[in-house]
C-alpha cells in the first residue's frame, strides 16, 4: 500500500529530527518551508583538511516516491571527483528505494573525505568555482570591474597595525530575503571606514552557520579616503564569477561610500541563469535604500557623468540597461 502524504510528511520530520540529534550544529535548516537543508560534512581529523556541504531539498513524495534534490558544495570538488561522488549517492538511493537514506549519504561522503585525507592526495584548493556557467549571461551591459591604481586595495590578510585591532565591531543589518526556484538570496550591510572592519564583519558573518553554509557570499565596499579624495574599493566573487564586480558596479553607480553589502545566496537546485544577478543586485540595492544610503528613487546616472545635461531617454538602450541593473523585485 503506498504511502499517503501524512505518512511521508511524518517520515521527513522523524528523520529530520535525527540528524538534527545527531549532526548537531553541523546540521542547518536553510528554509524550513522549502525543506532546505544543509550540513557540513568533514574528516575525522582534529584540524579537518577536507570538507563538503551537502544541501538537500525534500520534496514532497521523499522518501516513497521521490528521490531527494541535492547539491554537493566544495570548493575542490569537480570534474571525476564530482562523478564519483553523485554516482555513489544515486547508487545509494537505488539500493534503499522508497527509504530514508539521507544518514546513508552523509556518511557516504564522510567516507570518501577519511579516504582522502589518509591518501597521498594533496590538500584541497580553496579557491570556489562558480555552479552556474553560462555562455551567454544576457547582462552585457554590466562591466566587469577592474581595480585601477587608485583604487586597488590590499588583500584583507594583510599584517594589521597594533592601533586598528581593538577596532569595533561595526553593527551589522540583514535585509529581507529573496526567493526564486528554491534558491534564496539576503544581502547584509555594515558601515564601515577601513579595511580591518571589513574583515572584521566578514568573520562575524561567517561565524553563523546558516551564512558559511551559503553556496556563495558574495561581497563589495567602498571607502572614502578624506585625506587622499579617493576611494579605497574591492569586491569578492566567492565562486559566483563577476558577481562581485557587478555588486562593485551598482554601489559605484549609486554613489554609496563607508559600507560594506555581503550577499548570500543558497542553491536550491535549479539554474536561474542571468536571473541570479538581478536578485543579487536586487538584494544589495533594498538593504541600501533600506539603511538610508541611498534614496528609495535614485537617480541612475554616474556621478561622473551627472554635469552633462542630457536625459537618458536619449540613448533607450542605456537607459534600459541602467534599470535592469536596479530594478526592484
Amino acid at each position: 500500500m503506498a504511502a499517503s502524504d501524512t505518512e511521508r510528511a511524518q517520515q521527513q520530520i522523524d528523520e529530520i529530527e535525527a540528524l538534527s540529534s545527531i549532526y548537531g550544529d553541523d546540521w542547518c535548516v536553510v528554509d524550513e518551508d522549502e525543506k532546505i537543508y544543509c550540513i557540513k560534512i568533514s574528516d575525522c581529523l582534529d584540524q579537518p583538511k577536507w570538507t563538503l556541504c551537502l544541501q538537500v531539498i525534500l520534496p514532497p513524495g521523499y522518501p516513497t516516491a521521490e528521490p531527494p534534490i541535492y547539491q554537493l558544495n566544495a570548493p575542490w570538488l569537480r570534474g571525476q571527483d564530482y562523478t564519483e561522488l553523485a554516482n555513489s549517492l544515486e547508487e545509494i538511493y537505488l539500493q534503499n528505494l522508497g527509504e530514508s537514506i539521507l544518514y546513508l549519504w552523509v556518511e557516504k561522503i564522510r567516507e570518501v573525505l577519511v579516504e582522502k585525507a589518509q591518501s597521498s592526495d594533496p590538500e584541497p584548493d580553496i579557491k570556489k568555482t562558480t555552479e552556474e556557467v553560462d555562455e551567454d549571461d544576457g547582462d552585457d551591459f554590466l562591466l566587469d570591474y577592474q581595480p585601477t591604481q587608485e583604487d586597488q586595495t590590499k588583500m584583507l590578510n594583510y599584517v594589521t597595525p597594533e592601533s586598528q585591532e581593538d577596532e569595533e565591531l561595526p553593527p551589522i543589518h540583514h535585509g529581507n530575503p529573496i526567493t526564486d526556484r528554491r534558491s534564496t538570496f539576503q544581502a547584509h550591510l555594515a558601515p564601515v571606514v577601513t579595511t580591518r572592519q571589513v574583515k572584521r564583519v566578514l568573520e562575524k558573518l561567517y561565524e553563523n552557520k546558516k551564512i558559511a553554509s551559503a553556496t556563495h557570499n558574495i561581497y563589495a565596499y567602498r571607502i572614502y579616503c578624506e585625506d587622499k579624495q579617493t576611494f579605497l574599493q574591492d569586491c569578492e566573487d566567492d565562486g559566483e564569477t563577476a558577481a562581485g564586480g557587478r555588486l562593485l558596479h551598482l554601489m559605484q553607480i549609486l554613489n554609496v561610500h563607508n559600507v560594506l553589502v555581503v550577499v548570500s545566496r543558497w542553491y536550491g537546485g535549479i539554474l536561474l541563469g542571468p536571473d541570479r544577478f538581478k536578485h543579487i543586485n536586487n538584494c544589495a540595492r533594498n538593504v541600501l535604500v533600506e539603511y538610508n544610503y541611498v534614496p528609495s528613487t535614485v537617480c541612475l546616472v554616474p556621478p561622473e557623468w551627472r554635469h552633462l545635461h542630457v536625459s537618458l531617454w536619449d540613448f533607450p538602450l542605456l537607459d534600459e540597461a541602467r534599470r535592469k541593473a536596479i530594478q526592484p523585485v
